[in-house]
């Protein structure tokens, strides 16, 4: 049996010699300084398989795209800390509230949590492949002027994206948490929240879980900590990140997000950006179980799918990969070298089973590129 995966012909990999064929046009045509990879991760649990593989990923792309155009490149890492901690229901009123791991552990906390998850991955991958990476949390994302200025710019619009933002109901959900200290609870889907919009700030007036109705401010210069619904919070990041126009910005996603990056996409279109404006993506295979949905560790933690055949506890805990950290970040980008070997690899799903036996038979030594 080859250690190569055996992979069917597509239209996109039938255009492509390499799968940083993709980025091409845009570095052709805006000849950027330099080139960021971003990828966002919800820090609500342990890394699990796919996480590490968008990851990992993403530095041997990036490598590849500093060595086939000669431009600096470094890696960012989004932390979610917006994710939800604990979900309850209101009894009086009938919403739901949510709070953030944010609010519920701290930013402290949450730090650590990142420093042992995280950053000795990161570590690993940077030093074998000599790129720069660095950590942003979504707190301290959404706190900066340039993030609550491509918000107030980009609300003015709202109408026009809000079918595209929210398919279901048109009411794309911007929740600002409780102020009071210690508090931190939010309408889940916002029902009872106003947003009254001033020149340069916006008025908003909701109702807290505990304290009841209350008033904030977002401005660019602060104001109360901004949490917008997915697809939103996605599109206010890629606007935000195109506005350094000597950098282009990579968006590096999982398989899963194909679907929702087109409604994004329309979201953008609609509130004025043109087709040549669009955020550059790159998207990674996704995951999948014997069924060929989405590897899911929350369904198989409460119960609702089994752990598919061929995989193993660590592919939703890598803290159990049976070997050290190196070896594990080795693994890796071997993986990551024969997935980026060709587009048919690349532009495609992969189940637990099948990526545990590209990880346990390396194929080429990892060498820096």
């Amino acid at each position: 049996m080859t250690t190569h995966p055996v992979s069917p012909n597509t239209v996109l990999a039938n255009a492509l010699t390499a799968a940083e064929d993709l980025l091409a046009p845009r570095i052709r045509t805006t000849r950027p300084a330099g080139v960021t990879f971003m990828i966002g991760t919800q820090i609500n649990g342990v890394p699990h398989l796919g996480t590490s593989l968008v990851q990992s990923l993403a530095f041997a792309a990036a490598a590849r795209v500093r060595q086939r155009f000669d431009t600096p490149v470094e890696v960012l890492f989004g932390a979610l800390d917006n994710a939800p901690h604990e979900v309850v229901v209101d009894a009086a009123s009938g919403h739901s509230y949510q709070r953030a791991y944010a609010h519920a552990l701290g930013e402290a906390v949450l730090a650590d949590q990142v420093d042992e998850l995280y950053r000795p991955l990161f570590d690993a991958l940077s030093e074998r492949l000599s790129i720069p990476y660095s950590i942003e949390m979504y707190s301290r994302q959404q706190e900066t002027e340039l993030y609550r200025r491509t918000w107030l710019r980009a609300h003015r619009r709202i109408d026009a994206a809000r079918w595209w933002l929210d398919p279901a109901h048109g009411v794309p959900h911007v929740r600002i948490p409780c102020p009071e200290v210690g508090c931190g609870w939010a309408e889940k889907y916002a029902e009872r929240t106003r947003i009254l919009l001033d020149l340069d700030h916006a008025e908003v007036h909701a109702v807290c879980l505990h304290h009841g109705p209350y008033e904030t401010v977002i401005s660019p210069a602060g104001g109360g900590y901004l949490d917008l619904a997915t697809l939103y919070r996605n599109l206010v990041k890629e606007l935000a990140a195109s506005a350094d126009h000597s950098r282009l910005c990579v968006m590096v996603k999982g398989g899963d997000w194909v679907f929702g990056s087109t409604l994004v996409d329309n979201a953008l279109t609609a509130i004025g950006l043109c087709r040549g404006q669009l955020p550059t993506r790159l998207f990674c295979p996704q995951v999948v179980t014997d069924t060929g949905a989405k590897l899911s560790k929350s369904l198989i933690r409460d119960g609702n799918a089994s752990l598919p055949g061929g995989s193993a506890p660590w592919m939703l805990d890598t803290r159990m990969w049976p070997g050290s950290l190196s070896e594990y970040a080795d693994r890796l980008l071997d993986m990551a070298d024969t997935l980026l070997s060709d587009p048919r690899h690349f532009f495609r799903s992969y189940s637990a089973g099948e990526l545990g036996r590209l990880m346990s038979h390396p194929t080429r030594s990892v060498t820096a590129l």
